[in-house]
């Protein structure tokens, strides 16, 4: 295929707002493309070369792009910038310049050609890179037609956002397949042990759905990490894990180990290579595993030398940094509380039950039993068997400043990505009626009035994420809450995402809309007193058609939190991470006890 006739694609793509339709369009162009085709296409829809955990920087900066452009369009530099204020889009503005100018190739270049052209440019290193990157970049641009120019221009400037996640990506594998969704739980299950789009696009293309039954972990490409059920009693932990250990819960960096003998990778919770950020992890795993191959899950969390103690998370995340990170390594030493062993020595232990993980984990790290020395530590266990101990754990794990507990039956398997009974969360208590938080996405803000003009935004819309229509659906826009410094740092997040339109996946009352949308991108922890209804938020509610059948109201309110206020900022999720419509409506039943 070329890439023109790709480029149309993404064009459909781009101006179509309904799901279901998007889902049509992706399968009828993973059914027309080759296997050989079929990796490149998807890493491109979502605007890269690479899967998600693997680091790829072009390394053409904003005004590099511009002056390799110039050269392509044939026009002065005060016209190209004339015309890029206008449309605010650098690849419709060389696209909208071709189409001036006539500018048409004599041969269409395949898809294969242009993903090559654009990873040598990735690829290109040493002295006098920045000068060659332009060159190839200059030569690729002018020999495509002006919408191919449109899309590959926003692949370096990292805007090509065609508005839709990697599950409508899933449900378009399972509509090439059937002309449905049905396939999509098997297809989904395999995509969370090797989160690779193009590597699960390559089997299902090759094989169909029989190419996913083989799917196993690999070392250095992340699993997406399994997440736990809340509640807050015993009685209730009881019941649905009669036998389990307790274990309690950090509150750190959640890390997923990858190493063999000569390499160690750190992923995030959002599949993000944070190795280079954590040397003193990869210096100890390098020294205390003796497994020759390993896939390990443990939280990090900041260390006290002279104490002997642990940190709380607002010191421990100061280690989340991109520079000065050795002198952070000296102030700020981490230990990692390995809790999971999910693949060791060619063994897929995903399937094996947890009490025998816990030995093998055991086995797989060479202890000296002091926490001044050991930088890998094992996550303590206790048996659970009563409520006693379990509120004994709970208060205990409190007293020590933890969040509280993590119960865990002892035959539940790891269930990549899934959220189950098999890991339950049993978190520090508060005078609110809910006793956890809720991961939000910043859907856009309002500009500031008053003493917030000088910040310039004084309420920001927050979203949690309904796992079935696959959209962001309203529950708080929250004023309140935030020191004068989390208003800064909002604004400045939220502006390197802002939109003219909003987001096809937002599902939004016309009450809560927004002066200025954002992309999905910023996740932010919410604590709130409460769940209450509300007939402006659009998270869980219904509608009906009115009694004169012009139009529609509400049937059934949505969510809202009451008395929201932000908790953190969560840079290790990702948008589809955030709190589900599911979870919403079970903490809603939860609070009703």
């Amino acid at each position: 295929m070329t890439f023109k006739q790709l480029s149309i694609y993404f064009a459909k793509i781009e101006d179509t707002s309904s799901r279901l339709k998007i889902t049509e369009i992706i399968a009828d162009l993973f059914d027309k493309i080759s296997d050989k085709e079929i990796d490149k296409v998807l890493y491109l829809l979502q605007g890269r070369l690479t899967p998600l955990f693997i680091r790829l920087d072009f390394g053409l900066g904003e005004k590099m792009i511009i002056k390799a452009l110039i050269e392509v369009v044939r026009v002065s530099e005060k016209t190209f910038i004339s015309n890029y204020k206008k449309i605010g889009d650098l690849g419709k503005t060389v696209e909208d310049l071709k189409n001036k100018n006539h500018q048409f190739p004599k041969k269409d270049i395949s898809i294969i050609e242009v993903f090559n052209r654009l990873n040598e440019i990735a690829k290109c290193g040493g002295f006098g890179s920045q000068e060659k990157k332009t060159s190839l970049f200059t030569e690729l641009v002018k020999g495509l037609d002006p919408l191919s120019a449109r899309f590959v221009v926003r692949i370096p400037t990292n805007t090509l956002r065609l508005g839709f996640s990697d599950m409508t990506i899933l449900d378009g594998f399972s509509w090439m397949l059937t002309g449905n969704k049905s396939l999509r739980p098997k297809i989904e299950k395999a995509y969370h042990v090797r989160p690779d789009i193009g590597y699960i696009g390559q089997q299902i293309k090759k094989s169909g759905i029989a190419g996913l039954t083989q799917v196993k972990p690999k070392l250095f490409t992340p699993i997406i990490m399994m997440k736990a059920e809340r509640l807050s009693s015993a009685t209730d932990i009881l019941e649905k894990a009669p036998k389990a250990i307790i274990e309690p819960k950090y509150d750190g960096f959640r890390l997923q180990i990858h190493a063999n003998k000569s390499d160690v990778k750190l992923y995030s919770r959002s599949l993000e290579d944070v190795t280079f950020m954590y040397p003193d992890i990869v210096d100890g795993v390098k020294k205390e595993v003796v497994a020759d191959e390993i896939i390990l899950e443990g939280e990090a969390i900041g260390f006290h030398v002279e104490s002997n103690s642990f940190l709380p998370f607002q010191e421990t995340v100061q280690r989340k940094r991109k520079y000065d990170i050795a002198e952070k390594v000296k102030e700020i030493p981490l230990k990692l509380f390995a809790f999971e062993i999910l693949y060791s020595n060619g063994v897929n232990y995903l399937n094996i039950p947890l009490e025998k993980r816990r030995r093998v984990l055991e086995k797989s790290i060479k202890l000296t039993g002091s926490k001044s020395t050991d930088t890998l530590l094992i996550s303590p266990e206790e048996i659970v068997d009563s409520e006693k101990k379990i509120n004994l754990a709970f208060e205990d794990a409190v007293s020590k400043g933890l969040e509280g507990i993590m119960v865990k039956k002892l035959d539940g398997i790891y269930q990549p990505g899934a959220r189950g009974w098999n890991w339950i969360k049993y978190k520090r208590s508060y005078s609110s009626k809910i006793t956890d938080t809720i991961d939000c996405l910043v859907m856009g803000y309002d500009s500031g009035k008053g003493k917030r003009s000088d910040f310039g935004i004084g309420a920001f819309l927050a979203g949690i994420y309904d796992d079935k229509s696959l959209r962001f659906q309203t529950v708080a826009k929250i004023g309140t809450g935030l020191t004068d410094e989390e208003w800064k740092t909002l604004k400045k997040r939220s502006d390197k995402f802002k939109t003219a339109q909003k987001p096809n996946q937002y599902l939004v009352d016309k009450m809560m809309e927004v002066d200025v949308w954002i992309k999905p991108e910023i996740v932010v922890e919410i604590r709130a007193d409460e769940l209450t209804r509300s007939p402006s938020h659009t998270a869980g509610r219904t509608l009906k058609k009115s009694k004169s059948g012009s139009a529609y109201e509400v049937d059934i309110p949505g969510y809202a939190l009451r008395f929201p206020r932000l908790e953190r900022f969560r840079n290790d999720k990702k948008p589809e991470d955030v709190t589900t419509l599911t979870e919403i409506e079970k903490i809603f039943k939860q609070q009703k006890h």
